[in-house]
């Protein structure tokens, strides 16, 4: 099968490439930034044209969107830009995986909830109540790719961090090696998701598809791909995914600083108000993921198991 993956130089992207190695299927991964020494291959995915001549190209039968505007902070006063990669974009992927029978995964967030002040894990079916523009153009992505239908997977997931590029994990990583004391906030909780976790996950969705595709309309026995089949996929739908447990940004930082070595410094616990924002977190944003659970048979490595692994890899590096 042949796979496109976009943000490909992002974090996740980064985690698909190490799946993708040991995968039988093709991958082209694709992005707008273009690092040396990195095969890439150049897509603009808010232009559909551009979009749809790749999928032409390179015979694409399945879509990984990793690739969005992420800064939370930034989006509330470039709402157009955010809309245009967060909403638009998967559209555009959208709409190309449907002209040609393929299968599209979109990656969303936690942020798409917020507003109302759950304490209770939150569940696939729940209204989005986002509080601010992120949040809000990733559900109007969530929208667009329902409406134009298909095959498509959304994932939600929460607090990525990997070895790969800026995150919490690293940050914290940083600052407990060089300063003796940091605050971090206790009183937003949520899981955080070790971007590998997330793209086994992603690979096991993928072949999941594939299967039912070929099995259920004999192509393996007629020499048809997967994308020419025209059966609809029977678990299209929306999912949660992060690890398992349910932790603070403070405990986060403690295991990180833990995991690392990093004992000299002393990491306290704060009020979110202390670091002013201009949108507000998510106080509660624990993902519910039984269902992607039950549906595709996985199992989800506990968050301080999975973190342990990250740190190590990082150590390795350093």
């Amino acid at each position: 099968m042949n796979i496109l993956v976009t943000g490909a130089n992002g974090q996740l992207g980064n985690e698909m490439r190490i799946v993708a190695k040991g995968s039988d299927d093709r991958y082209v991964f694709t992005d707008v930034v273009m690092p040396e020494g990195v095969e890439t291959t150049f897509l603009d995915i808010t232009d559909p044209g551009a979009v749809r001549s790749a999928v032409r190209d390179y015979g694409i039968e399945a879509i990984v969107n990793c690739a969005a505007y992420t800064n939370v902070d930034a989006a509330e006063s470039n709402f157009e830009t955010a809309e245009r990669l967060n909403a638009v974009a998967p559209e555009n992927l959208a709409k190309a995986m449907k002209e040609v029978g393929g299968f599209m995964v979109q990656i969303s967030t936690d942020y798409v909830f917020g507003k109302e002040p759950y304490n209770m894990p939150c569940r696939e079916e729940q209204k989005g109540t986002p509080t601010g523009v992120y949040g809000l153009t990733k559900l109007h992505g969530e929208e667009r790719i329902r409406a134009v239908g298909g095959d498509w997977v959304i994932l939600r997931t929460a607090w990525l961090y990997s070895e790969f590029g800026k995150n919490f994990c690293k940050t914290m990583m940083a600052l407990t090696a060089s300063k003796p004391e940091i605050k971090v906030v206790f009183d937003q909780a949520g899981t955080p998701t070790y971007a590998l976790d997330l793209a086994r996950a992603i690979e096991a969705v993928l072949s999941d598809w594939k299967e039912e595709r070929l099995s259920g309309n004999g192509s393996t026995d007629g020499g048809k791909t997967a994308a020419e089949t025209p059966a609809s996929y029977s678990k299209t739908g929306i999912y949660h995914f992060s690890n398992e447990g349910v932790c603070s940004w403070f405990d986060f930082a403690k295991m990180t600083a833990e995991y690392a070595g990093n004992t000299g410094c002393d990491v306290l616990p704060c009020h979110s108000d202390e670091f002013p924002s201009p949108v507000k977190r998510p106080s509660y944003s624990v993902l519910d993921k039984t269902k992607i659970k039950e549906t595709f048979g996985l199992k989800i490595p506990y968050w301080t198991d999975s973190l342990k692994r990250c740190v190590a890899n990082l150590l390795q590096t350093e």
